[in-house]
């Protein structure tokens, strides 16, 4: 009896079918070649349910190679239950190499942060999106955003972010900060802290987003231009760490979680487990340079 081999394996590598890896494909080349535009596409189903990253899934699994090096992070940790979980399905469905190392990995799937570490060009990060209409805040009907991305009537966003400063003294958008796309299309970064959006601009890595339960692709090409809404005088601004530092290493230049004791005092540690190992055991020689500090930095020079 001769084996029908095409059904010989339990699952298609990758899990997901050909087919759909080719549309899922042709919608990331819409989205790379229209930077910040939202392409609809099938949004498959998975084990994993909607809103659990199933968005960033399928672009990595669209996209990953048996060559590829795989790494995956959630909220800057390597050990956290979604980020294991999803590294132990995506190895066991494509056999890919797994690893913790940013500069080792060729493709990154995160979820709400940028590594602390520079990404280059032959790395792909994949973000995985809850919400992928930055308008959603200031329109709820979805054709109405449509047509203002279309027109490109970003009217109302500038009004609420006008409207929070004259409230608030300062704009009081925090986690997934508006930016303005390659001039054109206002787009939603994910939930990254202000922190990461300045590294968007004219990054040299592809960035690629994904919202399944949306069912939305969207992309940030190398060398693009992503700048964060602003007004002439009222600037763009990141978290203020000015007065902490990692009480495990004293490193003040990356993002810091803040952490509670039993006796309500705080303390910080830094964000990306695998930044944090290597500053722990290169302190003096690990390099990084976050461009929104630097640009600070010129600036209080050129003051003197």
């Amino acid at each position: 009896m001769v084996e029908n081999i095409k059904y010989s394996n339990k699952y298609n590598f990758a899990f997901i079918d050909e087919s759909t890896k080719k549309e899922i494909r042709r919608k990331l080349l819409k989205a790379v070649a229209i930077p910040g535009h939202q392409v609809p596409y099938s949004s498959p189903e998975m084990p994993i349910s909607r809103g659990w990253g199933t968005g960033g899934v399928h672009i990595t699994l669209a996209i990953i190679g048996k060559d590829d090096i795989f790494k995956i992070i959630d909220q800057g940790s390597d050990a956290s239950v979604n980020a294991c979980n999803l590294r132990e399905f995506i190895n066991f469905m494509t056999g890919c190499k797994t690893t913790f190392d940013t500069a080792e990995a060729t493709l990154i799937q995160t979820r709400h942060r940028i590594t602390e570490e520079e990404l280059k060009e032959n790395q792909i990060i994949v973000f995985q999106v809850p919400l992928p209409e930055p308008l959603r805040m200031v329109e709820r009907y979805e054709y109405k955003t449509l047509q203002m991305h279309a027109e490109a009537d970003y009217s109302k966003m500038w009004v609420s972010l006008y409207e929070s400063y004259v409230r608030y003294g300062a704009i009081m958008q925090g986690a997934g900060y508006p930016v303005m796309v390659n001039g054109r299309y206002i787009m939603s970064p994910s939930p990254i802290p202000r922190w990461d959006t300045p590294n968007l601009h004219q990054a040299k890595t592809l960035f690629l987003y994904g919202a399944g339960r949306e069912k939305r692709l969207y992309a940030v090409p190398p060398y693009t231009d992503v700048e964060p809404l602003e007004f002439e005088d009222v600037n763009f601004e990141i978290e203020d760490f000015t007065d902490a530092s990692c009480y495990k290493t004293g490193f003040k230049k990356a993002f810091l979680d803040e952490l509670y004791a039993d006796d309500g005092s705080r303390k910080y540690v830094i964000s990306d487990s695998n930044f944090l190992d290597k500053v722990s055991e290169h302190q003096e020689t690990h390099q990084y340079t976050n461009k929104y500090i630097d640009q600070l930095e010129e600036y209080d020079l050129e003051r003197g």
